[in-house]
């Protein structure tokens, strides 16, 4: 199973590259540390020059977190003569200068150096000393070059394994091509220029219901600036979408009984009642002004049309009802509707005109000759308890009658 970036199930590279030479370790925990690091960057030979631990040592193998075909394959040798006597190219790593005239390069220079070597089937290392005091100069003698790296000269010592992970890493590195494992996904394409434009068009005729372009002599600067805005993201198509849809959320409103509309509870249930006097906005050959007045009833509710809404939707009796809120039925705007089960919730003010009841009697026969069943609540004091059992019982008899 894949943990933190080390997944057991893919199959382990065993690339050729140098042998990792460590001398004198003292410590068990920095030869697992430098055989975590090998393995992390595709190295697998590692030798071992007098130990001043027992070897083989346990907590080695805990600090190699799981690296154990490295340390399984460890070879142990009693000189530093002994174990690179195989090798026709070798890099001492050392921080202190030994007055030797040898090259001294940087890792990624050795890892240069080394690649030929490598690729002509020879034995190369790179020879790494003791956490105390490092290489002697009769060791550091027995080098091609000196491997050595840009640190703080007040503070110039690493530790063994973060040693031998620079290395590694710059080895690893020449031999990918600085490929990386893994890139960004494309999910979706580029945005065309015909779905900016249209974008455009849209962000820019909502600033201008706010008068956003002022003055108007900057106006074709700002606009200007604005495109280059989003040109400059090299948007996908899907992050024009996910734009513009949030451009339309803040210009419209949410579609649900958010609080913060543009009137208060007072003041929608006026503008109902206003409406309700001249039809519920009935208009009976356009439909645009219809759906915008559901809009705006959308994002004014009265306080039971919200606290109705917030009960319907939390209730599992009516999930998957697909219930809507203000919502146009042919030329009416219904308070609640589920069209796949053909149901209306009517929310009846407790004190209406003659001439609203009368338009409320109409639409109620309009939706019943469109076989819609009509649940009517009072808008008053409603108790939800009650309100939501009456529209289960008719939800109940609309299935049995189906």
């Amino acid at each position: 199973m894949p943990g933190a970036g080390t997944d057991r199930t893919k199959r382990w590279t065993a690339a050729p590259g140098p042998v990792i030479v460590l001398v004198e370790p003292q410590l068990g925990e920095n030869i697992g540390a430098a055989a975590r690091a090998m393995a992390n960057f595709g190295l697998a030979r590692l030798r071992l020059v007098s130990p001043r631990q027992s070897w083989p040592n346990a907590k080695a193998r805990m600090m190699a977190a799981g690296a154990d075909r490295i340390l399984d394959n460890v070879e142990l040798y009693q000189s530093l003569e002994a174990a690179v006597a195989d090798c026709t190219f070798v890099c001492a790593a050392t921080a202190r200068a030994h007055d030797q005239a040898k090259p001294v390069v940087g890792a990624a220079r050795a890892a240069s150096l080394m690649a030929p070597h490598v690729a002509a089937g020879e034995i190369v290392a790179v020879v790494f000393g003791r956490e105390r005091n490092g290489l002697e100069n009769e060791e550091v003698a027995l080098a091609d070059c000196i491997l050595t790296l840009p640190v703080n000269p007040a503070f110039a010592s690493l530790n063994l394994a973060q040693a031998v992970v620079i290395v590694a890493y710059e080895w690893f590195k020449l031999r990918s091509g600085e490929k990386l494992p893994f890139a960004m996904p494309q999910k979706s394409a580029p945005a065309a220029k015909e779905q900016l434009l249209a974008f455009f068009a849209s962000i820019e005729r909502e600033l201008e219901k706010v008068e956003f372009f002022r003055p108007p002599d900057k106006r074709e600067t700002m606009q200007i600036n604005l495109r280059n805005i989003f040109t400059r993201m090299q948007p996908t198509r899907q992050d024009i979408q996910t734009l513009h849809g949030v451009i339309m959320a803040i210009a419209e409103g949410r579609k649900g009984p958010a609080r913060g509309g543009v009137l208060d509870g007072e003041e929608a249930a006026m503008l109902r009642a206003l409406l309700a006097e001249h039809g519920s906005g009935r208009v009976p050959s356009e439909r645009g002004p219809v759906r915008g007045l559901a809009r705006l009833l959308r994002r004014n509710p009265t306080e039971t049309e919200r606290v109705l809404w917030q009960a319907l939707v939390n209730d599992r009796r009516f999930a998957g009802c697909g219930f809507k809120r203000q919502t146009p039925v042919g030329p009416h705007i219904c308070d609640f509707v589920s069209f796949p089960l053909r149901l209306v919730i009517d929310l009846a003010p407790t004190e209406e005109s003659a001439v609203a009841a009368k338009a409320r009697a109409e639409k109620h026969a309009w939706l019943a000759s469109h076989n819609y069943r009509v649940v009517e609540l009072s808008a008053g004091e409603i108790d939800i308890a009650q309100a939501l059992q009456r529209v289960a019982a008719a939800l109940g008899e609309q299935t049995r009658l189906r």
